[in-house]
């Protein structure tokens, strides 16, 4: 397989270890410049396009959020051939209309992570590059996702604001209540430094979440709110990712 042969890749979050319906599955074992990505990169045909799928916190989900080796991951993906990536990512709801087994697709982000390399300019000699980021997401790949949701009848929340912890801890009740005086509307723990790595490699780059639970506080219950368990939040990733094969569907016939 020649290694321009790929041109669109997909990034799986928690939960999403399999990329449903990739057929004719070859298997890369990368290695870059900056280490080996969180995984094997598995390379076939998903709706008559060659796709990459690699598995952010690895096959077995053994790499917590700030152990995932992004640069790796996406420089990997990048050589490949991949100029276009779709990372799905799992997160929690703030926003009343992001509940558990909404789709979202994120234009805006905040960066409240710490200790993780953001850049590829981090080693002697790099070449330094102030990458552009007011707008955070690839404007063509979002607005191709959001034409394949309408055109697959597949339920979608076109704006948000994605806020970016540290993890691998979840979030307490007065961190969300800053996150949501900030602006945000999603909360996850994978979205940042991937997106300004991919902006950095100039890659089309976008984020598909998938809520899995409300975030602390922000269930409609309120008080009257049970704790969810980890079988409903995988149960809920395992329910709005079927949706996923329609609207993927719909996104390579159009790309």
């Amino acid at each position: 397989m020649s290694r321009d042969a790929v041109a669109f890749a997909v990034i799986g979050g928690t939960g999403l270890y399999r990329l449903a319906g990739l057929a004719s599955v070859d298997t890369v074992e990368a290695d870059t410049a900056y280490g080996a990505p969180s995984g094997p990169i598995r390379i076939g045909t998903l709706h008559g396009r060659r796709v990459a799928f690699l598995a952010r916190h690895g096959e077995g989900h053994a790499l917590p959020p700030h152990k995932v080796n992004y640069r790796a991951n996406l420089r990997a993906l990048h050589d490949l051939g991949a100029r276009r990536v779709l990372a799905l990512n799992t997160v929690g709801g703030i926003r009343s209309d992001c509940g558990p087994r909404v789709l979202a697709v994120p234009d805006q982000i905040i960066d409240y992570t710490w200790g993780r390399i953001g850049t590829y300019c981090e080693e002697a000699g790099s070449p330094v590059v102030h990458a552009e980021f007011a707008e955070p997401y690839g404007a063509a790949l979002r607005a191709d996702l959001i034409r394949a949701a309408r055109a697959s009848a597949t339920p979608l929340v076109e704006t948000a604001c994605y806020g970016a912890t540290q993890g691998p801890r979840l979030e307490t009740m007065a961190e969300i209540r800053r996150m949501r005086q900030d602006g945000c509307d999603l909360v996850g723990m994978t979205g940042m430094p991937e997106a300004a790595l991919a902006r950095e490699l100039d890659l089309d780059y976008a984020c598909l979440a998938i809520v899995a639970n409300w975030a602390a506080g922000c269930d409609p219950a309120g008080a009257d709110a049970v704790p969810i368990t980890l079988a409903e939040v995988l149960g809920n990733v395992e329910a709005a990712s079927a949706r996923l094969p329609a609207l993927l569907e719909a996104l390579l016939a159009s790309d």
